[in-house]
């Protein structure tokens, strides 16, 4: 076995960049292969803070190689900046990078969009509380088959005239929020110098892909934001533009599906959110704020407060089903330390009725009210904590019981934000 597909199992926010980043000493290469700038990878390496937004967090670790694969939407000059920075931090770029040049690419018309849309539905009740990225719209052209690809921004001619098109297009209801010469001049102008700086790492991300997995590389797929937020199983439409779940992986870069050999869940010890949409076990207490201030649940993208709720079984126990998840990391443990008892959503009640699956009618989630099992809480967790019986006892039950639940083998407990802060339950390896 070569190749892990790490994935979300609620809606994002689960701590994957950080299990990628640890995972990733052992990987060949790291391939993002869905969502576009939306996504918030928090990873502390070497003692500094980073966020990154495109690149593949394994980017941080010397040596190895990341792809960005066609499955993404890419701001170029969101990527360029983002480049800029690493460098700046002595992180080397050039040569360890690979751009897909049939990824999309997100311009300043498809912000100018998806800030439309949110303001004009913002007292409604189809605010999706997107970040405002332009994903949404960038997504759209691509199945409107109007999209501009890598391989198209770097053919000038090519460019300007798919370009022209777009504006003409659109050029209706952009006229209401920005002049179109205006619009047209700050692209060509950004392209000057984009173009140069895109076609370094340009490439057939998909024959590279193939090649490695043929020499048995190691590699790691990453997606972004969490299988509740995929656009076909999440709880639409509050979801995102793309597919984060397992399945993706293969259309998404250009592999065949019989090319995933195993996938690993990332799953947070509590329940967070961003953004609008249903959520059973959300808290708007004094519990919701102190893991929201504990755990630094703030949005790495936009700064946003998440919201914050307890464990919620029937989520985690879909994206192990849709996924074909065997093995979770479970992230933030310490973030429950000091909470006297611990609650966990078993089912839901709706109209006298106990569900025990996750349902798929938006009125019925937007209704339902769930059902708790209380389990203690624990106290704190030593900061020198390296394995299972460095534990308290109650939350070793505590991991126990959301493992029962979940379907799934817990291998990995992260307690904090370094990839060292992790205990490894299983000591098989992931790649065996």
């Amino acid at each position: 076995m070569s190749t892990i597909a790490i994935v979300g199992t609620q809606w994002g926010d689960e701590g994957k960049g950080k299990i990628v980043h640890l995972l990733g000493k052992e990987a060949d290469g790291i391939v993002r292969y869905q969502g576009g700038p939306n996504a918030g990878h928090t990873v502390v390496f070497d003692g500094k803070m980073f966020v990154l937004h495109l690149i593949p967090a394994g980017i941080l670790i010397p040596k190895k190689i990341c792809y960005i694969a066609n499955g993404v939407v890419i701001d170029p000059f969101s990527l360029y900046e983002e480049v800029q920075l690493l460098q700046k931090r002595d992180i080397t770029v050039a040569g360890r990078l690979f751009i897909s040049e049939l990824a999309h690419l997100i311009f300043p018309y498809h912000k100018i969009l998806d800030v439309a849309r949110e303001e004009s539905t913002a007292q409604g009740s189809r605010k999706i509380g997107t970040t405002r990225k332009g994903i949404g719209p960038a997504y759209a052209d691509k199945v409107e088959r109007t999209g501009i690809r890598v391989i198209d921004y770097l053919e000038k001619e090519t460019f300007e005239e798919l370009l022209e098109q777009n504006l003409r297009l659109k050029e209706k209801f952009l006229q209401k929020f920005s002049a179109i010469e205006k619009l047209r001049k700050e692209i060509l102008d950004q392209a000057k110098i984009l173009r140069p700086f895109l076609k370094k790492f340009a490439c057939d991300t998909s024959w590279m892909l193939n090649c490695a997995i043929e020499k048995n590389k190691k590699i790691i797929f990453e997606s972004a934001q969490g299988t509740m937020l995929d656009i076909d199983f999440g709880t639409y439409p509050y979801v995102t533009s793309s597919n984060p779940i397992a399945g993706a992986v293969g259309s998404d870069c250009g592999i065949g599906p019989n090319k995933i050999d195993s996938i690993l869940g990332i799953v947070k010890a509590y329940t967070t959110r961003v953004g609008e949409g249903p959520f059973p076990t959300e808290l708007k207490d004094e519990v919701g704020e102190r893991l929201r201030q504990v755990g630094k649940e703030f949005g790495a993208t936009t700064g946003r407060p998440r919201r914050c709720g307890w464990f919620d079984a029937l989520v985690v126990q879909r994206s192990v089903r849709i996924n074909g998840i065997t093995k979770l990391a479970l992230t933030k443990l310490d973030v429950l330390a000091g909470i006297d008892a611990l609650k966990v959503c078993v089912a839901y009640k709706h109209r006298g009725k106990t569900l025990t699956q996750f349902p798929n009618s938006r009125t019925i989630l937007r209704e339902a009210v769930p059902v708790y099992k209380t389990l203690p809480g624990f106290k704190e967790i030593p900061k020198d904590a390296k394995k299972w019986e460095d534990l308290p006892g109650t939350a070793q039950r505590y991991v126990q019981y959301l493992e029962k639940l979940s379907g799934a083998k817990i291998s990995f407990v992260s307690l904090g934000r370094s990839r060292d802060e992790t205990i490894r339950l299983d000591k098989s390896s992931l790649w065996e």
